[in-house]
């Protein structure tokens, strides 16, 4: 119990410490201030602006983003949906990999560029080296970018600053912080150990019979494993993800993937403090999602260190719960990932969530359904300071005080767009193709587990699936046959594809409508006269204001989703308490 409460502390302060110092450079990157990466950068920088046709002082109005971010998607997302249909004769395929059906291509593109990278494949068996290079890997930088954009646009919009300009915004975000870091991250994980390579499978005799052949797969996963983790793409090369010993060999990398996923998120934060010259509240704000984020760890951390009771029973002593994990990562690891994976909305797993007890079911879902613990690429700072502009509102007229934020007035407009985007768009996305789904469940769900937990499972896959996570419980029938399958005779399921057609609703719906709504939310602010500072002005720099923030937050969650939880993780948690399960 030690050693791993160590192992979790050490690596919480490594990413405590980066915060200041990451979020600082970010704000200069964004500011368009002198870095050392100009000499590199500037030069091409200045060419694609010139290729595209746009001067990088080129403001945008909300709209003017946001259609910028919905027309550019959509060329990138028909152009990898015609990659991955078509993958079977491009280049780079050396297993000589068939096409994948319609309905699995469409979903993989919309959850690619989407950010969420939910899988309804195995990487290994249904996908070319090509298309994880060109395709995939491609959308892991522009989606991780676009959404990067939106927080800093976001940001500007609150300080009272215009938008910017999306591309500009997309190409540095690539140019400066992906690219540079990813190539450093890809360097560390070569010597971790993993692989980057173009070679076809290994070919080896098996231990058991030298005449009977294993192929191994391998292929470019260092570069694609830094991405997945620094953009919260989450996507893996493999099946399995970073449970997988040629993603995550060895502890090394384990801790180089976790710092990967948390370091953006938490110190866009601060590059908030420098941008409305405020870092107080900055650290106020962080250090409250960081409690959150440290608690959440802690529940999760009782339920599998203690294990579960009806296994504990048989052994007549209480063992961690290793269902699902790998050894050489253990219950803490395991643990930090899994909150760290949910909470960032990158996906990425090293252990199977499906496995985890009832408490980390619960954490993962309160960090999908809050969206701002951390929150993903750049919208869940966005998300956050939606929270405030709500708590702003509702405090304000409690103690009879003029709703303002950042010297900006909070008015009808501003509630509104901030309470649809938190109140409204997620849940629908979740729920109501969750219920249509439970209503069929034998012809559309494919629940591989009953009661509470096939209930979690149907649940989980649209939670991830609006919060653009992309991780699953597992045990659904959402996999078309791979393509060899298809070409030996497998014929395609209605069950994947419902799950594929359902979940791209979920997906689009919880990346591109929040997205909007928070562009609209930023240019009305950006547009506001800014009042002085008076006696009757709501200080939001303070403990007791940061405190009933987290109020908000927690209430508006459980008034939200504590029905669906009930019948999920707690009725579960109950459920092995009582010794059913």
């Amino acid at each position: 119990m030690i050693e791993g409460s160590i192992q979790i502390a050490l690596t919480l302060v490594i990413v405590l410490g980066s915060t200041s110092i990451f979020g600082r450079y970010m704000a200069q990157v964004y500011q368009q201030q002198s870095t050392i990466l100009d000499p590199i950068f500037n030069k091409i920088e200045r060419l694609i602006y010139n290729l595209i046709g746009i001067s990088n002082q080129q403001d945008m109005t909300g709209w003017q983003y946001a259609k910028a971010i919905l027309y550019s998607n959509i060329v990138m997302g028909c152009l990898i949906f015609f990659i991955l249909i078509n993958q079977a004769w491009l280049p780079l395929n050396p297993t000589k990999i068939g096409s994948m059906t319609w309905d699995t291509a469409l979903h993989t593109t919309i959850s690619f560029i989407t950010n969420t990278n939910q899988q309804h494949y195995s990487g290994e068996t249904y996908l070319s080296y090509g298309s994880q290079i060109w395709g995939l890997g491609y959308l892991m930088f522009t989606s991780a970018a676009t959404g990067l954009a939106v927080g800093i646009a976001f940001i500007r919009g609150l300080t009272g600053r215009p938008l910017g300009n999306f591309y500009v915004d997309l190409i540095r975000s690539i140019t400066r912080i992906l690219l540079p870091i990813s190539i450093i991250g890809a360097i560390l994980l070569m010597i971790a150990g993993v692989p980057e390579t173009l070679a076809a499978p290994a070919v080896f005799p098996t231990l058991e019979n030298p005449n009977i052949s294993q192929a191994i797969a391998r292929g470019p996963v260092a570069h694609f494993e830094i991405i997945k983790e620094l953009g919260e793409n989450g996507g893996g090369f493999f099946a399995i993800n970073s449970a997988h010993p040629l993603e995550n060999p060895n502890g090394f990398s384990n801790l180089i993937e976790i710092i990967a996923m948390l370091s953006i998120p938490t110190s866009l934060i601060y590059t908030y403090g420098i941008f409305a010259n405020n870092r107080k509240q900055a650290w106020l704000v962080y250090s409250m999602v960081g409690i959150i984020f440290i608690i959440f760890i802690i529940i999760t951390a009782i339920g599998e260190y203690n294990g579960n009771p009806a296994i504990n029973a048989i052994l007549g002593s209480t063992q961690p719960n290793l269902e699902g994990k790998e050894i050489r990562f253990g219950w803490a690891q395991s643990t930090l990932f899994t909150v760290s994976t949910t909470a960032t909305m990158c996906g990425a797993i090293n252990s199977l969530i499906d496995s985890f007890m009832p408490n980390g079911g619960f954490v993962t879902f309160a960090n999908m359904f809050l969206q701002i613990i951390w929150g993903g690429q750049g919208t869940g700072t966005a998300y956050l300071f939606a929270y405030l502009i709500l708590t702003v509102f509702a405090t304000g007229l409690m103690v009879g005080r003029t709703p303002e934020f950042l010297g900006r007035k909070i008015e009808k407009r501003e509630v509104v767009l901030a309470s649809f985007l938190i109140l409204l768009v997620h849940p629908i996305a979740i729920m109501i193709p969750a219920a249509i789904t439970l209503a069929f469940p034998e012809q559309l769900a494919g629940i591989s587990n009953p009661g509470f937990h096939g209930f979690a499972q149907v649940l989980y896959e649209y939670t991830s699936a609006a919060a653009n996570n992309g991780s699953g419980l597992e045990g659904l029938g959402d996999s078309q046959p791979a393509p060899l399958a298809i070409a030996m005779g497998a014929k395609p399921t209605i069950t994947a594809l419902w799950w594929n057609l359902s979940t791209s609703f979920s997906l689009l719906a919880g990346r591109y409508i929040p997205i909007i709504g928070l562009l609209l939310l930023a240019d009305s602010i950006s547009r506001k006269p800014a009042v002085p500072f008076t006696t009757g002005t709501l200080r939001t720099d303070t403990g007791l204001f940061t405190s009933v923030t987290a109020g908000v937050i927690i209430i508006l969650g459980a008034l939200t989703f504590f029905p669906v939880l009930a019948f999920g993780p707690i009725g579960e948690a109950f459920w092995i308490a009582k010794g059913i399960g």
